[in-house]
Order: C-alpha cells, then structure tokens, then sequence
C-alpha cells in the first residue's frame, strides 16, 4: 500500500500540537528535553526545518539550501507558535502533493524526493513534539502510525524488533532500545532509494 504522504505530514503537525497543546501555560523558556534549545526555540526549529523542506522542494537546487526562512514571531505565546507549526506543515504538506514526481532537491543528509521531505518533516514533527513534551514531564513515543514509514523512507537499518515510536527516538539518538544503547551521532537517509 502507497503512503499518502501529504496526509501524512498533517497527521504529523495535528499529533503534536495536540500532543503539546495542555502545555501551552507553563514555561517555555526551559530546555527542551536532550537539546541545548528552550521549548520555544524548539518550535521555531520545526516551522525552520518544514519551511526549509518546502522551499528546497519547490526550487529544487543541487547543491544549497535556498534563501528562504522563515520562523515564528518573537513574543507569540506558545498557543500561537503551535498553530504556526500547523501552518507551517501544511505548506510544506502541499509542496509534497504539488512536486512532480520526478523532483529531486539538494539536502545535506540526501538529495530527496517529495517522499523524502514528507519523511524529513514528520520526522521534525513527531521527533521534537516528543523532546518539548518530555522537557513537561509526558516521555511517551510519537505514534507507531507516523513514525513507521517515516522510518521505513529515511533509516533503512533501523532496529525492526521495537515499536517504530521507539525505534524513531533510538534512531534520532533519544532513548535507549534493550540491548542497544543509543547512538552518539545519527542521520538519515534522505536519499532516493
């Protein structure tokens, strides 16, 4: 079975905000959990990545990023950076539906396709809703559901004996697996394969 990878990049953006949104009270200005990043600084790292992911799809270059950032505006209450998560996911979401299926674009872990950004973005997603989340207490892995192909498109070796939740938080270097401790350094495959 295809993955609908446009659907699955807003399944991704709606898991964690859901996920972070009873946070939205507290502080954000402490560390996220594992990162030198506050929580706050985390969302703005994942509107960075989604917007980065859109925009090397779009022009596709070779061998750059392309000039286009973008972030959440300073001072917006956490509440708002989340629905800036959102929308940043759904444009990145349509740049995945709208690229031909040919499209290749330049990213320093890969040159990848519309799949392979999709992948990237979920993985940006699930990945630090999980490192903001844990930073308040809540260390439960992303969903099986959007980990496992994100997995499957960028970590071709990853560990097939664990939850793919687990298995994404082992690969990404956050947890532990039984009998392997996590990795020091990681990256993904953003190849086409």
């Amino acid at each position: 079975m295809a993955t609908d990878w446009t659907a699955l990049v807003v399944d991704a953006a709606a898991s964690a905000t859901r996920r972070l949104a009873p946070f939205t009270d507290r502080d954000w200005t402490r560390p996220a959990a594992g990162l030198e990043w506050t929580c706050r600084e985390t969302l703005d790292h994942q509107v960075l990545g989604l917007v980065h992911y859109t925009a090397l799809l779009t022009a596709r270059p070779t061998d750059r990023f392309t000039a286009l950032t973008a972030g959440l505006a300073d001072g917006a209450p956490p509440a708002a950076c989340l629905e800036g998560v959102a929308t940043a996911a759904a444009i990145c979401a349509a740049a995945v539906r709208d690229a031909p299926a040919g499209a290749r674009a330049w990213h320093p872990w890969g040159t990848a396709d519309g799949p392979g950004f999709a992948a990237m973005a979920v993985v940006e997603l699930t990945v630090h809703a999980y490192d903001v989340a844990a930073a308040f207490g809540d260390t439960r892995p992303p969903e099986d559901g959007l980990a496992a192909p994100a997995l499957r498109r960028l970590f071709p070796d990853a560990p097939g004996d664990a939850a793919p939740g687990e298995a994404l938080l082992w690969c990404t270097g956050r947890r532990d697996l039984p009998g392997r401790p996590r990795p020091a350094a990681w990256r993904w495959a953003g190849n086409v394969r």
